[in-house]
């Protein structure tokens, strides 16, 4: 596997799915107090009947068959295997689009939103509104594999999907994110600025104002919780930003441990908690992710590599320590439970933001949340750039 593009399946093996149940089925949970919640963290009894539901009701086979449905390939960039669905719509006159998901997410981030954009007008939409999307999974993440090396941070995850859309045919096109995917939509627009078309995004960074007019009394509100956020819930970061190894250990050889180290940040970071907007099926296929690839520590490097590619210890504003400004035109969908949510000055200092949105509900997992409201936002831009904009588009 060089340049070539290698048509992938999905097929975990029956052994797989017997150890991880077995696992499940052997778990040590530990006592907790009876009116704790989920103010402790995890809510131990909601985890354990979770984990009764993964043993005993949910299907793997039928969703790996769901993600079977869609064209997936495999290749190598910079030495490390990169998988991507890619799925071309029918329309001709169809936009390429680049989704890109973060953590705890995955591929499974943007299933609900594949038809939609592919096949807009069996979803309410016109044949202009349809795109070519591609959908990768971060290097040392699901099925693109352990990192084989270090220094897969965000920068060189950008410059290795800049490559994956050259190869898939692209040379111009739209990238959307949260999350990790946000940042590294913001460096392919940073270090590959002649491909990308426009940035959408669900987590935009910031570049502060400090001699500027004050902040307004909303957005100082913003900024005070968004640091109450770092203090309370930004131990994971700083955990797997440090010491990636350590929980690494308990992440590879506990499915207990996975899934109770991912589900306690779906429910803290959405905006209705689980069971609402977020089914549990939809949630364990994500983690199935993780543990059928053993790329739950890789994913936590990532981590490690931010940190250490900025040169300081992680907290609501690392992020904004990124270096250029965006001139590729951006379109922000603010979604009111998202965790780093900062103020519009900031980030029209670091983006040229053609089209803000302040969403009516949903959080962090925009796509798995409200699936629609992200469609027609992206529906939304992609016409505001083909009215004003003579930028061609990759075929």
């Amino acid at each position: 596997m060089t340049e070539a593009i290698i048509p992938f399946t999905v097929a975990v093996k029956d052994s797989v799915l017997t150890d991880l149940y077995d696992r499940l089925r052997k778990s040590r949970w530990p006592d907790f107090y009876p009116d704790a919640g989920w103010s402790m963290g995890a809510d131990v009894r909601y985890v354990r009947e979770l984990a009764a539901y993964w043993c005993n009701e949910y299907d793997w086979r039928a969703h790996e068959a769901e993600f079977n449905s869609f064209p997936q390939f495999l290749t190598r960039i910079d030495g490390q295997p990169i998988h991507s669905l890619h799925i071309r719509s029918r329309h001709n006159s169809a936009i390429p689009l680049l989704l890109i998901h973060g953590w705890p997410g995955s591929q499974v981030e943007f299933l609900d939103l594949i038809g939609p954009l592919t096949d807009p007008v069996q979803h309410g939409g016109q044949a202009s509104d349809a795109f070519h999307v591609v959908v990768p999974a971060l290097p040392g993440y699901a099925f693109s594999s352990p990192n084989t090396g270090r220094g897969w941070n965000q920068q060189r995850a950008a410059d290795a999907f800049a490559v994956l859309m050259r190869r898939l045919g692209y040379s111009r096109y739209l990238v959307q994110g949260g999350d990790w995917g946000a940042v590294v939509a913001d460096q392919m627009a940073v270090r590959h600025p002649q491909d990308i078309i426009g940035i959408h995004s669900n987590m935009p960074l910031g570049t502060p104002i400090v001699d500027g007019a004050p902040l307004s009394a909303s957005d100082q509100a913003e900024l005070t919780t968004m640091q109450a956020w770092s203090l309370e819930e930004g131990a994971y970061a700083t955990l797997q930003g440090t010491k990636p190894q350590t929980i690494g250990v308990a992440l590879q050889d506990s499915p207990a441990a996975l899934l109770t180290w991912m589900v306690e940040k779906f429910q803290s970071w959405s905006d209705n908690g689980l069971d609402r907007n977020i089914s549990r099926d939809r949630l364990l296929t994500n983690i199935m992710l993780y543990w059928v690839t053993e790329t739950a520590t890789s994913a936590a490097r990532f981590y490690y590599e931010f940190f250490h590619m900025l040169g300081g210890p992680f907290d609501a504003s690392t992020s904004m320590k990124l270096p250029g400004r965006i001139t590729a035109p951006t379109a922000v969908a603010r979604f009111p439970k998202e965790i780093l949510r900062l103020p519009r000055s900031w980030v029209e200092r670091r983006y040229n933001v053609i089209q803000w949105t302040e969403m009516p509900s949903g959080g962090h997992f925009a796509a798995m949340e409200e699936p629609m409201l992200l469609v027609n936002d992206i529906r939304t831009f992609a016409r505001q750039l083909l009215r004003f904009s003579n930028a061609s588009v990759g075929a």
